[in-house]
């Protein structure tokens, strides 16, 4: 797959300053650039590419940072691929000298896991083409944000089943994690909707999969934290999509009755989108709840009925609100919201986020004593606590690990602090981690796109009965195991 030449053009915008590679001097174990090539001339040459290898301090600065704003590994080098040969043959050559790659979409990690010391970080961006849609499918590149893969779909009146909240996250980025959102409930996670990957394995191969080709493959890749090859494009099922929808925000005072409405909305699919939140009240006690649930109208169902939608639910209508929106304008409505935080300022802080899976039969009591742990201080100021329900037997994917239980609930702390603050990070993250002990304890799991310090022995009891199964995909696809070492899986 060859770069439009636009998408090359952006790709390479600025280089004339950068530090262009040439080579690795394997003796030295250092790239060598046209700038500081060995004396000698003895080094490995880097194979001929349609983008760019760099190790100007700019960019490598830039795959040093996440959104997590607090952790920092600096790469020795940094790849602007303009076309999926370039990966294919800097994938070959790291394997030749034992360098880790990781890749890199959007940068909305939280812990550093698509970062990697003194490796290469592989940027997906460039890889953004939206293909046609073709029936009730369409293949995207890695990099294309799910925003983009949208409105392309919205021209033929459908859309992605499943989308996580904040819509500029890469299409290749939540497939290897999972992909939860509102509509979750209703048709499982992003990887449940994947239909084909194509991917460069650690070693080296392009390899199309799918659940009829390559099958271990195809599901050691989706929510498999880019531990045996890396996404280049996948292809996404699509369904009908709505022109307009029927938005509904439902008060509660009360855990129990809160999430029991939820439960219930849950089992009965109401909504094709359903979400949670919480927040503190008068006193910083994170005691009010407000059920976030949406009605698609015609032509993806009927008309919204509030008689039959809101029926036999206890929540305090006094407060409650409607609104109908355009269908995008739904699915973006974070989009201002994240253009208010960016000029405050607020966008930049540090995010060591927790993002908990928890049994739906223990719900009550863990979301109970977790949130009566919570402070205002330490959600932060632009913070926000989700807590909602998933449906079982719509999550399918193998290494998505959820627990064993027909209703799991999504528990997210979307805690925000200055970055400097190291004292306020390193205490978060000490929450966090005895926050999923407490949840694991009771049969939960972690949702792997937060801030829990984790390492190989956590992670092999994360994926429990799974685990054979991604370790011997590892051995097989990734058999010097270079790729994404910020995960510590292995």
């Amino acid at each position: 797959m060859r770069l439009p030449e636009p998408s090359r053009r952006t790709a390479l915008q600025g280089l004339a300053a950068a530090a262009v590679v040439v080579g690795f001097d394997p003796a030295a174990r250092a790239w060598a650039t046209e700038r500081n090539r060995p004396a000698g001339g003895d080094f490995a040459r880097t194979p001929r590419l349609d983008g760019t290898l760099l190790t100007d301090h700019a960019s490598r600065s830039a795959a040093a940072d996440d959104y997590g704003h607090h952790v920092h590994r600096m790469p020795a080098a940094v790849l602007r691929p303009g076309s999926t040969d370039d990966i294919v043959k800097m994938v070959r050559f790291c394997r030749r000298h034992g360098i880790p790659v990781a890749p890199r979409g959007q940068g909305h990690t939280t812990n550093g896991q698509a970062q990697v010391d003194n490796g290469l970080v592989v940027e997906t961006t460039p890889l953004d083409t939206v293909g046609p849609v073709r029936g009730d499918t369409v293949t995207v590149g890695a990099g294309a944000r799910w925003s983009t893969v949208a409105r392309a779909a919205l021209e033929r009146g459908l859309t992605p089943p499943v989308f996580t909240d904040y819509l500029e996250l890469s299409v290749g980025g939540t497939v290897s994690v999972g992909g939860l959102g509102g509509q979750s409930h209703q048709h499982g996670a992003q990887v449940d909707t994947v239909t084909e990957l194509t991917v460069v394995t650690g070693a080296g191969e392009l390899v199309r999969c799918s659940p009829s080709r390559h099958r271990d493959l195809f599901d050691a890749v989706r929510a498999g934290l880019g531990q045996c090859a890396i996404v280049v494009s996948a292809t996404l099922r699509l369904v009908r999509a709505p022109r307009t929808v029927r938005h509904y925000l439902l008060p509660y005072t009360d855990l129990e009755t809160f999430l029991d409405d939820q439960r219930r909305l849950a089992r009965e699919r109401r909504f094709d989108y359903l979400e949670g939140q919480v927040a503190p009240d008068d006193s910083g006690a994170f005691t009010t709840y407000l059920i976030e649930a949406v009605a698609y109208g015609p032509p993806a169902g009927p008309a919204p009925d509030d008689t039959r939608l809101l029926a036999g639910l206890r929540h305090d209508p006094a407060g409650a609100a409607t609104a109908d929106l355009d269908y995008y304008t739904f699915l973006d409505r974070l989009g201002p919201v994240v253009e208010q935080l960016k000029e405050a300022g607020l966008w930049y802080q540090a995010h060591p986020w927790l993002n908990l899976l928890l049994p739906g039969d223990e719900v009550r009591p863990l979301a109970a004593e977790l949130l009566g742990r919570l402070t205002p201080a330490e959600v932060g100021p632009a913070g926000v606590v989700l807590l909602y329900p998933l449906t079982g037997d719509r999550l399918r994917t193998p290494l998505l690990r959820t627990p064993d239980d027909p209703m799991p609930y999504l528990l997210a702390v979307l805690r925000t602090c200055p970055p400097e603050d190291d004292a306020t990070v390193r205490r978060l993250l000490a929450a966090n981690r005895a926050a999923y002990e407490t949840v694991r304890d009771s049969g939960g799991k972690q949702y792997p796109v937060g801030s829990i310090p984790f390492g190989p022995a956590d992670w092999r009891d994360h994926f429990g009965a799974a685990w054979p199964q991604l370790s011997a995909a590892r051995r097989r696809y990734d058999p010097d195991n270079l790729l994404t070492p910020g995960q510590h899986v292995f």
